[in-house]
């Protein structure tokens, strides 16, 4: 458990980057995160979605695209938020607190929200189970059989990164009884700035998850947003495709520096190196932000370029 004193550890924080290794913004390529560089176009947002509460229709209107885009079982519910991370903290009040068990390393809010609300964190599968599929960081993606197996009273699965291969998908188990699928827009698409996330599960559940989350849990530009981008499946499968391509582009240039190992999703890598922090610094020093973990000395990630300048910039530090 994260002391609550003690800062958890995200990609991001451009700003330290700066203060620790010189230059400007407009200087610095961040791969610190596994966030879609070249998202989803945004649509032109109403006046009245800024200056009126969120409308029940268009709520109505956001989930019905979600239903359809995540081919969400009928007999599941579905609630949206502002993020993910909105619902992993209000996912631990579903059930009285007991043991869960989340495998790491992985996205480490899931552990923290739990002990936050008195649960036992452990590695094992316990009463309360967490899945991240696929994980982050390593891509590690969770068979149906181990997910169907370990289930007890409640079963998480964050599919945060799964957008890039939805036929990896465990949506069909979100309307067995326990069982909380979650789904956003922030990896996939890029709009991390957006704040929506989604979570699928039974009525009851989902019920029980809107009286935590309150009245207007997203704002109206968000379900304006929202809609136009799960409906538009093309611009999915366009992206499903360059992603694929991109994350081929990386292996090569980071292989090709002596990074080893190449693992992770098509939005993000995975590499051993020999010092993870000197490889840090070296990055850093040629303005490219990257990943490393506190757990280990070995392991960098880095996520995509997002322009031929960022690919450029890139290839010249490793170089």
């Amino acid at each position: 458990m994260t002391p609550p004193d003690q800062k958890r550890d995200h990609g991001g924080g451009l700003d330290d980057a700066i203060a620790r290794f010189g230059g400007v913004r407009t200087d610095w390529v961040d791969l610190s995160t596994g966030i879609n560089p070249v998202p989803y176009p945004l649509p032109q947002i109403p006046a009245r979605f800024w200056q009126a509460l969120p409308d029940s229709q268009d709520q109505s209107d956001l989930l019905g695209a979600a239903r359809q885009f995540w081919n969400v079982p009928q007999g599941a519910a579905i609630a949206a938020a502002s993020g993910v991370s909105a619902l992993i903290a209000a996912l631990p009040r579903l059930a009285p607190a007991s043991g869960v068990g989340i495998a790491r390393p992985t996205y480490n809010e899931h552990a923290a929200s739990f002990a936050a609300f008195g649960w036992a964190v452990g590695d094992s599968p316990a009463e309360a189970n967490v899945y991240v599929h696929p994980n982050n960081p390593d891509g590690r993606l969770w068979d149906r059989g181990t997910l169907l197996d370990q289930h007890r009273s409640l079963t998480i699965i964050d599919e945060s990164f799964c957008d890039i291969s939805p036929a990896v998908s465990h949506m069909d188990l979100a309307d067995r009884e326990g069982f909380v699928v979650l789904k956003g827009l922030g990896k996939f698409w890029g709009l991390a700035g957006v704040r929506l996330g989604f979570a699928m599960a039974r009525p009851e559940t989902i019920a029980k998850l809107e009286q935590m989350l309150g009245p207007w849990a997203i704002s109206g530009p968000a379900q304006h947003i929202g809609l136009h981008a799960l409906s538009n499946g093309e611009w999915a499968d366009t992206t499903r495709i360059r992603l694929q391509q991109d994350a081929a582009r990386l292996d090569t240039i980071a292989t090709g520096a002596g990074y080893e190992n190449p693992r992770g999703t098509s939005l993000f890598r995975l590499y051993d190196v020999e010092d993870a922090e000197a490889a840090f610094d070296q990055l850093a020093k040629g303005r490219i932000l990257s990943r490393i973990f506190p757990y280990s000395k070995t392991l960098i990630r880095l996520g995509l370029p997002g322009t031929q300048a960022a690919w450029t910039q890139l290839q010249k530090v490793l170089e």
